[in-house]
């Protein structure tokens, strides 16, 4: 007689009652400001929790998100930030670690949070506090690690300056400028620049064209990567960026794309990207893997589009082609007569 089954099946029960335990808890917050924190915390959030918080505006008003206070078990523990209901489409970033995140702006009248810690280890948890603001005012763009920022108005017309402490180098613009994106709303011109050291990943990149890959690429990346590429256009250009490879852990290891209509664009795995088109004149990608397992990581190639000329992406079609649009990698950016336009 063998006692393994019987442990076994002890251990399965043991991990069903942990799960019905951990922690869910649903809130929704209304009003001109509150605040937002982890249960337990100072003291840590339970394993096992998943939390939402859903903070909604009256119409023609967004919600600004301060963050005081940030610790999760990195890669583990996730607060994933929705810009409306917490739906998968509506995904805006995933924070995670023990780095206090940059100030978020909602682009409507809702802010969702999601909390997802894990069976084992947790940390202090986080606390922020929210702000409802008027539509047509930008919101504080946020402060930056290792940086300096001039300017604490944020209206039509407002300007913001940053600078970096001695020892990190400016990655971004460094004058922010808040105009109108459309009626009723406001948006700042470029987004939040980063200060980083000189020997860091990432980078700000101007011209025409240019290709962006990750470190060592076609070697694998290293473990624990952190780095962010700024693609800066002229004002009115948009920017294509075509993925030539892609290879990342599954679920652990991710690229973020930002700078397109809508929410952030999210990718991880092994499926190749399809093309991307900025929404502005600048697009940022923000790389991040964990301590565990590195893949070949990624390339990409990126075009400008200058304002005024209508570029398709795809295989060449029937039409008439522009010599403006050259090749990119091994597929083409034509400006074609084609039925569907992705400017």
């Amino acid at each position: 007689f063998s006692l393994y089954p019987c442990w076994h099946l002890l251990s399965l029960v043991f991990l069903l009652v942990a799960i019905l335990t951990g922690q869910n808890c649903t809130f929704q917050l209304q009003g001109p400001n509150g605040t937002v924190e982890s249960p337990g915390f100072p003291y840590g959030y339970p394993n096992y929790a998943n939390c939402t918080w859903t903070i909604t505006a009256e119409d023609q008003h967004r919600i600004q998100l301060v963050f005081q206070s940030f610790a999760l078990e990195e890669d583990f523990d996730v607060l994933s930030v929705f810009d409306g209901l917490p739906q998968p489409e509506n995904l805006r970033t995933r924070l995670t670690g023990f780095q206090l995140p940059a100030t978020i702006v909602s682009a409507a009248t809702t802010l969702s949070l999601r909390l997802i810690s894990d069976y084992a280890v947790s940390a202090q948890g986080f606390h922020a506090s929210y702000e409802v603001l008027p539509s047509h005012t930008c919101g504080n763009p946020g402060r930056l690690p290792n940086g300096v920022q001039q300017g604490s108005t944020f209206n039509l017309g407002d300007k913001v300056r940053y600078s970096c402490n001695p020892g990190f180098f400016l990655e971004g613009h460094a004058v922010l400028t808040c105009h109108a994106s459309s009626e009723n709303s406001a948006t700042w011109d470029f987004p939040l620049p980063s200060c980083r050291a000189d020997d860091a990943c990432g980078g700000t990149l101007r011209g025409q064209s240019g290709i962006i890959s990750s470190p060592h690429f076609p070697a694998e990346y290293h473990n624990n990567a952190d780095c962010t590429w700024t693609i800066l256009a002229e004002l009115g250009d948009t920017i294509a960026l075509v993925f030539i490879d892609f290879q990342l852990e599954d679920g652990y290891d991710f690229l973020e794309v930002t700078g397109t209509e809508g929410s952030s664009l999210w990718f991880t795995g092994a499926s190749l990207p399809a093309p991307v088109i900025s929404s502005k004149n600048w697009l940022r990608l923000h790389f991040t893997s964990d301590g565990n397992h590195r893949q070949r990581g990624f390339s990409a190639q990126y075009q400008g589009r200058r304002a005024g000329l209508r570029c398709f992406l795809g295989q060449q079609q029937t039409g008439h082609l522009e010599p403006s649009c050259p090749q990119m990698g091994p597929m083409w950016l034509p400006c074609v007569l084609a039925s569907v336009a992705l400017f």
